[in-house]
């Protein structure tokens, strides 16, 4: 019976974790923030570069003014994109029906495996739903997160091989192919996805700057921006790629040094938040009779919900100390 009673609290802080992933930490991370902040800067860029173009031909900065437009939308509809869209954006090749199925199985087997315990309904559901919603989402967003920690790691590679075909007098094209039968993975797969739009029609701007959309990055975003221009509007392009490029390694280099500059804050903080559950389970297992007392009465099923939610709480307010938008 104890056994079952610890499982039955770990269940359901897990149930609770999940909870509040899903719909509590967007509200508490400041993505929002950032996003609206990026929109911000993209919306005055335009007008603060307008005074320096009065050398530049007024064809030209209406094609420029008319691209950053049209990429200034298709950035907005990338905020919150359709389901089938996040499992591609996951490197899944999952149609939507399938994640639904999975997601509702693994939503009965929690749902059962929480009556075959023995707890009450509410407890059970909560953790059906959290095994049958919020779990799937959060392994979509975890996927999501590495495949682009993959595709920023080679992304910068891939921008140099274009800078040197264009040099050496290759068109993008070639330079674009070479990239998707010779780079790493997700580069050589989201190029490929480049040649083909091309292939069937699609003009060569418009496709790369529809890599924003699969691989929702703002090096992607830089990288389809300056090849939409370039084609409507002209320029050098081995130049300009050649400037992303050393963009590309100086934001890299700034999140390597971020990075590990706060990995002492966030160690000190899986310390803390691990630290309470670490206590309570040595203590289970050298006095469980001093410890039931938090399930087994209801003070202290009360202190110990009240337990969860500060300990929820000071996780997510470190987090948010420790994790810098960039």
């Amino acid at each position: 019976m104890p056994l079952q009673t610890l499982a039955m609290f770990f269940l359901g802080t897990l149930a609770a974790g999940g909870v509040v992933w899903v719909f509590i930490y967007p509200l508490l991370s400041g993505e929002r923030r950032a996003d609206e902040r990026k929109a911000n800067i993209a919306r005055t860029q335009p007008g603060n570069a307008a005074p320096s173009g009065r050398g530049v031909p007024k064809a030209r900065r209406e094609h420029v003014e008319e691209t950053l437009k049209e990429i200034e939308v298709r950035r907005k509809n990338a905020k919150s994109p359709p389901l089938s869209v996040r499992i591609s954006q996951a490197g899944l090749s999952w149609t939507k029906r399938q994640f639904m199925l999975i997601s509702a199985g693994l939503g009965l087997v929690a749902l059962a495996v929480g009556f075959g315990m023995g707890i009450g309904p509410l407890p059970a559901l909560a953790i059906g739903f959290a095994a049958g919603f919020g779990l799937p989402r959060w392994i979509l967003g975890f996927l999501k997160r590495r495949r682009e920690r993959k595709f920023i790691e080679a992304f910068a590679d891939a921008v140099d091989v274009i800078v040197r075909g264009v040099k050496a007098g290759l068109p993008l094209g070639d330079c674009l192919k070479v990239i998707a039968s010779d780079a790493q993975e997700p580069v050589k797969s989201e190029f490929r996805a480049i040649v083909e739009t091309q292939t069937i029609g699609m003009p060569l701007g418009d496709a790369c700057t529809r890599l924003y959309e699969s691989m929702p990055l703002p090096e992607a975003n830089f990288f389809g921006i300056v090849v939409s221009i370039q084609q409507k509007a002209g320029g050098n392009l081995s130049e300009a790629l050649g400037n992303l490029s050393r963009v590309l390694r100086d934001r890299k280099k700034m999140k390597a040094k971020i990075r590990a500059m706060s990995m002492e804050a966030k160690t000190s903080a899986m310390i803390i938040g691990a630290l309470p559950v670490t206590v309570m389970l040595l203590v289970y297992l050298t006095s469980p009779n001093y410890i039931e007392l938090l399930w087994t009465t209801e003070l202290g099923r009360l202190m110990l919900a009240a337990c969860v939610v500060w300990m929820s709480i000071g996780v997510f307010v470190m987090k948010k100390m420790i994790n810098f938008d960039f």
